[in-house]
């Protein structure tokens, strides 16, 4: 066992619900809430209906349940399925570092096993506790971006740590489930190049099943590679090309020192460098008609302008996960429509003929004390020039729900309830956050799925 297999399987299987402070199991319940907010808000997409139906076809001894329905799959096929209702909206949590992505993609592996395991909900927040700290402290050290990969390269650690910790696996178990999620699985950036397809909101749903059947692996006595991070060919010399060196992880009981706390959440159904220029586009919107307009200029840090300088596709989106990407187009639906929610990704509105005009106003430019700042700040800042030569300037360094300036509990609810209130009841949205709000004292997680059937 290499040094950084032996770090991740000493603290994975040493962690305990008592390690976490109550700040800590907070927020974990407040991460559910908005997780499970985007899932039913992503139920009758059509990446998690194709989901759903393959998973619904598939029996197991270990049943595990997919998500809104009394439907019950193998527990990496019901992972995949949840993962993906959780993604399609891409309005669940991000983390930054600067490297990073979207760890609650992760929570499905939980849900998955939590059910067959009959574990309680302590035992399912220490889980995801977990997950988020292999996920975070990985991408502390590493941008997996900037070496070609997607960031599913660290979510499946994380997930095959969370499935390990329920599954009971001992440190060498859980050694060889990390090796065995690491090397068959290296997801490669173009998931997030260019025009974007389905798969953008399904590749970190294939991690989470990858690390559950990694887990399950180790359980049954698979064993994989000793040195999968440091060994020759291992996951920095091919991936990265250089050693990384993963400080400890080991904490006092507890503690408030876990990542999670260090989240964002999401206030649009929209990537997280699109989220400070919606929030300001939104403030300019009452102030000038779009009709007046005459000129945009979008200033930023490099992360934000980097994607449409060099990809034609965002300033011209044809898809939903394009669209939900592209800065241009979300802050013309800002601007010209005042909201940017479910209905700004439909068909018609994508290839609204009104946005192109006003996008072809558009300018975007890097600031380089932005970028130094960044990703402490989200800085972004809009200059809105009418016809009459008047300009309109508003800017942020912390959009809303960056960890600077958190949704409250009272806002986190609200997101759940507008995410779900086309798909479940009000009082079913009751439910569920009464399961979620009382987790800690959950005997099993029955109850929990009882109260998201659609």
């Amino acid at each position: 066992m290499d040094q950084t297999t032996e770090l991740l399987s000493s603290f994975a299987c040493g962690l305990e619900y008592e390690d976490l402070s109550s700040r800590v199991v907070h927020q974990i319940k407040r991460t559910v809430v908005d997780t499970l907010g985007c899932a039913v808000g992503g139920f009758h997409s059509e990446p998690a209906t194709i989901a759903r139906t393959l998973a619904g076809s598939v029996t197991s001894s270990t049943p595990s349940r997919i998500l809104g329905t009394q439907l019950y799959s193998s527990p990496d096929m019901a992972g995949f399925a949840n993962g993906v209702m959780v993604r399609y909206l891409d309005c669940n949590d991000s983390y930054f570092s600067p490297g990073g992505g979207h760890p609650s993609d992760m929570i499905p592996a939980a849900l998955a096993l939590g059910g067959p395991t009959e574990s309680d909900g302590r035992s399912v927040i220490t889980a995801i506790a977990l997950a988020y700290e292999v996920f975070c402290r990985l991408s502390d050290e590493v941008v997996t971006g900037e070496f070609g990969w997607d960031q599913g390269m660290f979510s499946i650690i994380g997930a095959t740590c969370a499935a390990g910790k329920l599954l009971g696996l001992n440190q060498d178990q859980m050694g060889h489930a990390i090796s065995l999620a690491i090397a068959p699985n290296l997801p490669l950036g173009v998931t997030r190049t260019g025009e974007l397809s389905m798969w953008k909101g399904c590749a970190t749903a294939t991690a989470t099943r990858a690390g559950i059947f990694a887990a399950q692996l180790a359980q049954q006595g698979m064993t994989g590679p000793n040195e999968p991070f440091e060994g020759r060919r291992g996951l920095w010399e091919q991936a990265l090309g250089n050693t990384v060196n993963i400080p400890s992880f080991q904490k006092s009981r507890g503690s408030d020192d876990f990542r999670i706390l260090e989240t964002t959440f999401k206030s649009y159904p929209s990537q997280i460098h699109t989220q400070a220029p919606i929030g300001v586009a939104l403030e300019l919107h009452p102030q000038v008609s779009p009709e007046k307009i005459t000129s945009v200029l979008i200033q930023s840090y490099d992360g934000a302008v980097s994607s449409p300088a060099t990809e034609p596709q965002k300033w011209d989106p044809k898809t939903r996960e394009t669209a939900d990407h592209s800065i241009p187009y979300l802050v013309a639906v800002a601007l010209r429509y005042g909201s940017v929610d479910a209905g700004s990704f439909t068909s018609e509105r994508i290839h609204d003929p009104a946005l192109r005009t006003l996008m072809a106003k558009f300018t975007m430019e890097e600031i380089p004390d932005f970028t130094t700042r960044y990703p402490e700040e989200f800085n972004c800042r809009i200059q809105v020039t009418d016809d009459a030569g008047k300009i309109y300037e508003a800017h942020t360094r912390y959009p809303k729900g960056h960890r600077h300036n958190p949704l409250d509990d009272r806002q986190v609810e609200a997101k759940f309830r507008g995410l779900a209130a086309d798909v479940v009841s009000a009082k079913q949205c009751d439910r569920v956050l009464e399961q979620v709000w009382g987790l800690d004292d959950a005997p099993n997680l029955d109850s929990l799925f009882d109260s998201m059937v659609i």
